[in-house]
């Protein structure tokens, strides 16, 4: 593969985003690396690249001579556990994820194969009852459970730790490091912490184990091969922490489309990979409650892993400091 192959690069909403794919020599040995894995599968390039650049990452479509195309991902530094964490996963909970065809860890490199359709493009173009998020809420809980032994090893991959003990600490530490905030917004979040770890603490009695948060499903992260089953991809943001917190960003998804009606039914098809003995339904729902609000320290923290931007710049400051002031929101259902 050759830097005279033709490009079409998308920047979607970041115009001014800085990636290493500006850089000639980054960029050459990327599609080098792309070529001689495509090679070792037996495969070739065949037709333009097709470039999605964003601050978080550098994704190409790469089409492929006899079969569908093939996905070159770059991540930050700060989120290049994403290739090892996949293959880690393709084994753990095989049909569960995509199955990388290669990845470089040290450089924060993978090349996958084509998922399927997107769910978000089945949305765009047929009725979707909300059953079907209900079933995708379900596969993935029940994924996450069985991820619980692989925990430590998950974060051995690099995966960020934010156990459910320690969120008070991530907190604290996504505070200091915010300068998006003004005076009065950072004092209520600190006047917050006393009530913050009481809910940490009062999250981890109700012994549900941590394991891995992908931390941004959404529409857009998930393949749907068939009706009522799904493929997860897309864990740059993901860390090892509470499971409850992964519902946020799907249910919000959901409510968007059909109303604030569909959230307990949501809830509830997510709670039921988690019964079990000494676990009641009212412990399970005031427990996603609580990993709600939590999930907010998740995503404020996702939005540090960018690619470095020009001296002096944050990337991802204000949306992080948005993301904290969440913390300061009552969940949108009950806790019963």
């Amino acid at each position: 593969m050759r830097e005279d192959h033709t490009a079409v690069v998308d920047r979607g909403r970041y115009p001014d985003a800085v990636t290493p794919w500006e850089r000639e020599s980054w960029r050459a040995a990327a599609l080098e690396w792309v070529a001689d894995r495509l090679a070792a599968h037996g495969l070739v390039q065949d037709g333009a690249l097709e470039v999605r650049l964003r601050p978080w990452s550098v994704l190409v479509r790469v089409p492929v001579a006899g079969r569908t195309a093939v996905w070159f991902k770059a991540n930050p530094a700060a989120s290049a556990f994403e290739g090892p964490l996949t293959a880690a996963l393709a084994r753990w909970v095989p049909g569960q994820v995509l199955r990388p065809l290669a990845v470089d860890a040290g450089r924060g490199w993978s090349l996958l194969p084509h998922g399927g359709e997107l769910f978000r493009a089945v949305l765009d173009r047929e009725p979707v009852a909300p059953r079907e998020w209900e079933a995708l809420l379900r596969q993935y809980a029940g994924m996450q459970s069985d991820l619980v032994p692989h925990a430590a090893g998950i974060e051995r991959l690099g995966v960020p730790s934010a156990r459910t003990a320690a969120l008070p600490a991530v907190f604290d530490r996504l505070l200091a490091a915010s300068h998006a905030l003004d005076p009065d917004e950072r004092a209520r979040l600190a006047a917050l912490r006393p009530r913050l770890a009481d809910w940490c603490a009062e999250l981890a009695a109700v012994g549900v184990p941590d394991t891995l948060d992908h931390a941004d499903l959404h529409d857009g992260q998930l393949f749907r091969p068939e009706p009522g089953r799904f493929t997860f991809f897309d864990w740059g943001d993901a860390a090892v922490s509470h499971p409850f917190c992964s519902l946020r960003v799907t249910a919000e998804r959901a409510r968007d489309r059909y109303g604030p009606q569909v959230l307990p039914r949501l809830r509830d098809a997510y709670l039921e990979p988690w019964t079990g003995p000494g676990r009641t339904a009212a412990q399970l729902r005031r427990a996603a409650a609580l990993a709600w609000r939590l999930s907010a320290l998740g995503r404020a923290a996702s939005w540090g892993r960018m690619f470095p931007g020009p001296a002096g710049a944050r990337p991802g400051a204000a949306q992080s400091a948005q993301w904290l002031l969440e913390l300061l929101a009552e969940p949108p259902f009950g806790s019963g």
